[in-house]
């Protein structure tokens, strides 16, 4: 069982351009560190380009600071093959990221490898909201793309193993949070994925963190159908609980079955904009303990039994969503005031 008692850490994204000074702070700011995407210090960094480079028929455009997918260029096939030998010799070097789109995850191994610590975070795009995104040179997306999903969905769940294993040499434990912030749209006329093929291709992924002994969040700062996301293979439910936190008490029977196999809930309930200004350590422990005792009671008036309690002992903290969108005062302030509400949680 997960017993995690309001611990802090942060999605990945934020607004400066060097992550070595911020990394040695959150260090010890955070609970569990995570590394830092930079999408200022260069288009490479964005989140969608930065998991691109190994992909066959990815062409990375610096100008619109995009990736887009060619599965009609004239190589096409010859990277395809030579990406599934890659696959299946099981060469994860070959999935790596590199300092030029993940500084920051050097910057983190570096931070922390002198001194491990007992928790370390991650972060993966989810190949749903990356499928969705990211198109091929006819604008459509590579999701809808049968040859293109299938190497998409391998390819970051090769990312996500090797990254675990750098991690494992940071800390004792490892979460790696798989972001999705696309699913805001699943269910509607926008995306056209039936739901057992958005499990398929999630729990794909979660398996392959799983099998390096690494922990699974998914992460969605929208609105979406939480009921889906709990019955995937993910260990920890991230969400903007500032915004939504209303919207998961319409599922306590999913809520139920997620934290009877030992999930836990990552509650994105410190805000990632100018409202940060407005709240206190001690009001955002508040607005979190008063959102968790509504689920709990909605839960009740269902015939479903959750305690705070129990939402305690699985339960951590995070941003909103990433800060990368933001200013540094923001970011900076944010980071202070979700330490000071980890420590009043913490306390009980």
């Amino acid at each position: 069982m997960l017993a995690f008692n309001f611990l802090t850490t942060h999605v990945g994204s934020v607004p400066h351009k060097d992550p070595v000074e911020l990394t040695h702070r959150l260090a010890g700011l955070l609970d569990i560190p995570a590394w830092l995407q930079l999408p200022r210090r260069n288009y490479l960094e964005n989140i969608y380009t930065q998991y691109a480079a190994t992909l066959p028929g990815a062409v990375v455009d610096a100008e619109k600071e995009k990736a887009v997918m060619h599965p009609d260029s004239e190589t096409f096939e010859q990277e395809l093959e030579a990406f599934y030998q890659s696959y299946l010799d099981d060469r994860l070097e070959d999935f790596a990221l590199t300092p030029d789109c993940a500084l920051g995850f050097f910057t983190l191994l570096d931070e922390l490898r002198p001194r491990p610590v007992e928790w370390v975070k991650g972060q993966v795009m989810g190949p749903i909201s990356f499928g969705l995104t990211v198109t091929d040179q006819n604008l459509r997306a590579s999701l809808y793309n049968e040859t293109l999903a299938d190497a998409l969905v391998k390819h970051m769940s090769m990312n996500a193993r090797w990254q675990v294993r750098q991690l494992k040499t940071a800390g004792k434990n490892v979460i790696l949070f798989v972001d999705e912030p696309y699913m805001a749209s699943f269910g509607s006329a926008f995306i056209s994925l039936s739901r057992e093929q958005a499990l398929d291709y999630m729990n794909e992924v979660y398996d392959a963190v799983h099998s390096e002994g690494g922990l699974v969040g998914v992460h969605c700062c929208g609105n979406t159908d939480w009921g889906l996301l709990l019955a995937s293979k993910a260990d920890i439910l991230n969400l903007d609980a500032y915004a939504f936190i209303e919207n998961l008490a319409l599922y306590p029977d999913d809520l139920r079955a997620f934290l009877d196999r030992g999930g836990a809930v990552a509650w994105g309930v410190v805000p990632n904009f100018e409202a940060i200004r407005e709240n206190t350590p001690q009001m955002l422990a508040d607005r979190l303990r008063s959102g968790i005792q509504l689920i709990c009671d909605k839960a009740a008036s269902r015939g479903v039994i959750i305690t705070p309690d129990e939402f305690a002992a699985r339960s951590l903290v995070t941003p909103a969503c990433g800060l990368g969108s933001t200013t540094v005062e923001i970011a900076e302030e944010a980071f202070d005031k979700m330490s000071g509400m980890g420590k009043i949680l913490q306390k009980g």
